[in-house]
Formats: structure tokens, sequence, C-alpha cells
């Protein structure tokens, strides 16, 4: 996090005035899309894009950068959770931007576009008329709207109809809940997260120019595409170089500390004590509380995701049939001793839920984490024994 602070307090610090550097380019003068291979955070795990502009004779040396948030933002956390924040392009010096990338152990790639003088003008323009303050800020949408798909949209705004992305280079059809956990190992917590946060919308199939959300398909679909000029194509990309080769690094992780591991242990204590219960004939109220609070509050929290902010990806999210949000109401009514003989219809219809859950998986209407079977399972196995319990007393 400190490292990740001081990066951004250095681009600040050596931010371009877009009002200085608005100026005409120089024939000699080159546009670029640079591509940065993945961080060993979460939120780096996807890489990153940005446009550059050298012009040597001009003295300029430029990186246009739409991953940049403003920190004082007032209410920042909330804006961020409610899917409100603004991001905005930032323009910064490409030395320190490209140090930063390789102080970080992330491999970066460039591809020079083929582009006339007009049309480099013509990006350039584009770019720094961005970057003013009254233009550069815009609504962040992760699969959208982000750092990566504005290349591909700067591109075709000016380029227009003589751009052709082609799509060969797409060999398998993905959704994009497929293409992002591409980039995770499956058994870990921020690839369960983004399994339980995002709903059934990211479970349809992408559409190839859709891909270019994620930054390896935006240098891909760069590499395949064509300008049309003059009744002949040219290809949009005339020289990609590797500016930086990176090690790699082993990646550490505990299973011993994976969600799969936890959860499973989680799942055998709830069929464990459900196993004691039955042979005493008893019920244990502050087992089945907690199973109502933690799965009520998480179903509160996917609600809100849902309804309560601007999120595209949080709808029509499915992982509420078994984080059923109404359960945190009957709390009181699931904790006493004797329970009411009513409480056995709600919690076979919390198993009727599992039995949709079930459907929706294997017919493809949502996919769920992997890491949550264990979990499932051992909710199924105690609804089974409560409704049992109820129906003898």
């Amino acid at each position: 996090m400190v490292k990740n602070y001081i990066f951004l307090l250095l681009l600040l610090l050596l931010s371009v005035s877009a009002k200085a550097q608005f100026i005409p380019l120089s024939e000699t003068s080159e546009i670029s899309i640079i591509t940065i291979g993945p961080g060993a955070e979460l939120y780096d795990k996807f890489g990153h894009s940005a446009f550059r502009i050298q012009d040597s004779l001009n003295g300029v040396d430029v990186v246009f950068n739409y991953g940049v948030y403003d920190f004082n933002t007032p209410n920042f956390y909330t804006k961020f959770a409610q899917g409100k924040l603004l991001y905005q392009l930032g323009v910064s010096y490409y030395q320190p931007f490209f140090e930063s990338y390789v102080a970080q152990n992330r491999w970066v790639k460039e591809q020079t576009l083929n582009l006339n003088y007009t049309e480099k003008q013509a990006v350039s323009d584009f770019l720094w008329n961005n970057a003013r303050p009254e233009n550069k800020k815009y609504k962040y949408d992760f699969f959208f709207d982000n750092c990566a798909t504005k290349i591909r949209d700067v591109v075709q705004e000016v380029l227009g109809n003589k751009l052709e992305f082609k799509e060969d280079h797409i060999k398998e059809e993905r959704t994009f809940r497929q293409l992002i956990q591409q980039n995770l190992e499956w058994n870990t917590w921020g690839s369960m997260g983004i399994d339980i946060a995002l709903g059934a919308v990211i479970d349809r199939k992408a559409k190839p120019i859709e891909y270019q959300f994620l930054p390896d398909y935006v240098y891909e679909g760069a590499a395949n595409a064509v300008i049309k000029r003059n009744g002949t194509s040219e290809n949009l990309v005339k020289q990609t170089t590797v500016l930086f080769e990176n090690t790699p690094t082993p990646t550490e992780n505990n299973f011993l500390l994976s969600p799969f591991f936890i959860l499973g242990l989680l799942g055998l204590l709830i069929v464990f004590v459900t196993y004691r219960d039955y042979k005493n004939n008893t019920r244990s109220r502050y087992l089945d509380t907690s199973i109502f609070v933690f799965t009520g509050l998480i179903g509160i929290f996917l609600l809100l995701l849902w309804f309560a902010t601007d999120h595209t990806a949080t709808a029509y999210n499915y992982n509420l049939l078994w984080a059923f949000p109404i359960s945190i109401v009957v709390i009181f009514a699931i904790s006493k001793v004797n329970v009411s003989p009513k409480l056995k219809r709600y919690i076979s219809f919390l198993l009727l839920l599992l039995v949709l859950l079930t459907i929706h998986w294997i017919t493809g209407v949502q996919v769920f984490a992997i890491a949550l079977l264990p979990l499932l399972i051992a909710l199924a196995v105690r609804y089974v024994y409560v409704v049992y319990f109820i129906g003898r007393r």
C-alpha cells in the first residue's frame, strides 16, 4: 500500500499541465499503446493500459492514464462503494511512470501505432482536450468504461470507419466472469469475493470487442486491427517493443488459509453439530442463530449492491438464494428453545432456494464460487435436519 501511495504522489508531483503542453506535434512524433502486466495485489491482477506520446523535437514524452482517481474526493469511500466515484485522465511524464512499474516487477510492452501525421495530431488533440479539468473526469465501470476500454474508444473515436478490429484472434467464447477469473486463482478470497459480489449479468458471453475491458485484450485487439486507407489495409500497430521483461515470482498460496479449506472446516463443523443433535434429539439453537445472522448480513450487503449502488455488474445476483436477507428478521424466532411450528415453512423455503440455486448453476444462469460448495452442502444438511426436528415436536 505504501508503494502505491508513493506512486500516486509521484504522478501528482510530476503531472503535466494540459494547457502548457497543448502544442502541435512534429513529423517525427510517435503515439503508442502501453500495456502493463499484472501485479501482486488484487486490484493489479488485471494489468493496466495507457497512451504514450513521444516527440523528441518538442521535448515531449508523456503518458495519458485513464486510471487515476482523487483521494481527496468528498465521501471518497462511500462513493466508491456506491459506484459513483469519478475516475479521471491523468497526464504524467513517461520515465517515472515506467520506472514505477519496473519497481513493481510488472512487464511493460509498447505498441507503436501506424498513424500518419494527421491521425497522430488528431489523437494528440483528443487526449489533451480530454485532459482539461472540465473534461478529464468520467464515471468508472469495470467492464464498459475503464482504463483499458478508453484506449479502444479513443482510437475508434479518432479513426472512425478507417479502423477495423478483427475478431479471429479470439479462439474461444467466454463470459465476462470467465474473463475475470482467468486472471485469478480460484481458491483465493479475492476470486471468491468477486464471484459472490457480482451477479448473473456477467455470465453472458462477451462479444470479441467487449473483451477489451482487460488490458491483455486491448493489446491483442490492437495487434490484430487494421487501418483502411486508399482501398488497402495496413496494420494498426507498426512496431511492438518489450520495454521491460519481469522476473516471474512464484505465488505463495497457503491452502490452510484458503477459502475452500476454511469453509470446508466450517461446513464439517455444521454437519458434525447436526449429527450430534440428531443423536441427542436436540437442536443447537446457537448454531442456527449464527447461520441466520451470517447469511442474512451477507444477503443485505448483496441486496444493497444490487439496488442501492450504480454498479452495473452487481445486478441479478442469485447468491441471494443462499444468503437470504430475510433471515435477519427471524433470528429471534430461531434463537428460542421452543421454536414456532410456523418456522418450519420458512426453513423449507430456504431449502427450496438452495434447490433453485443448484438449478441456476447447472443451467448456467449464474456461476457460483466453487469454494462455497462445502458451506452450501452443510447449509442444506442443517436445514433438512431443522425441518425434521421441528416437525417432530
